[in-house]
C-alpha cells in the first residue's frame, strides 16, 4: 500500500454539533447529567479529523482511528453548541497525527484531543 502523499501537515476541518439529548452523558451511559458526554466528544474529534483529510487519500484507502487522548474540561448543556476543529500535525508513513480543539459558542475550549489515524486499504481491512 502506498503512503498518503497528498496528506500534508496543516490540513484542517471543523465540525459543529448542537447538543441533543442523544449526545448527553445520561443518554450515553457515561454519567447521569444532561450535558455533552465525553464519548460524544471523542466521536466528534474523530469526525473532524476524518473531515480534515478531505480528498487527500488515494482511491481505495480510508483511515481508522488508532489512538485518542482527550481532556474534557468544561460541561456543555443540552441545547448548547460546540465546534471541533482538527488540524493534521504530522504524517509518519501511514500514521496521521491530529490536534483537535472543541470550543463552545463563547469560543471557550471545552475539550482538547490528540488523535492518531492509520491509513488502510478499504477492501482488505478487517479481512482474515
Amino acid at each position: 500500500m502506498r503512503e498518503p502523499s497528498d496528506c500534508v501537515p496543516g490540513l484542517r476541518a471543523s465540525v459543529e454539533l448542537p447538543v441533543a439529548e442523544a449526545d448527553t452523558a445520561s443518554a450515553l451511559g457515561s454519567g447521569d447529567l444532561p450535558v455533552l458526554g465525553t464519548p460524544r466528544v471523542v466521536a466528534l474529534c474523530e469526525q473532524a479529523a476524518v473531515a480534515a483529510l478531505g480528498g487527500c487519500l488515494e482511491q481505495g484507502q480510508t483511515s481508522v482511528g488508532s489512538w485518542l487522548e482527550v481532556d474534557h474540561q468544561v460541561p456543555t448543556p443540552l441545547g448548547g453548541q460546540v465546534l471541533a476543529e482538527a488540524v493534521l500535525l504530522g504524517v509518519h508513513g501511514r500514521r496521521l497525527e491530529f490536534s483537535v480543539s472543541v470550543t463552545n459558542g463563547d469560543e471557550r475550549e471545552v475539550a482538547h484531543c490528540r488523535h492518531r489515524r492509520v491509513v488502510v486499504d478499504r477492501d482488505s481491512f478487517g479481512q482474515p
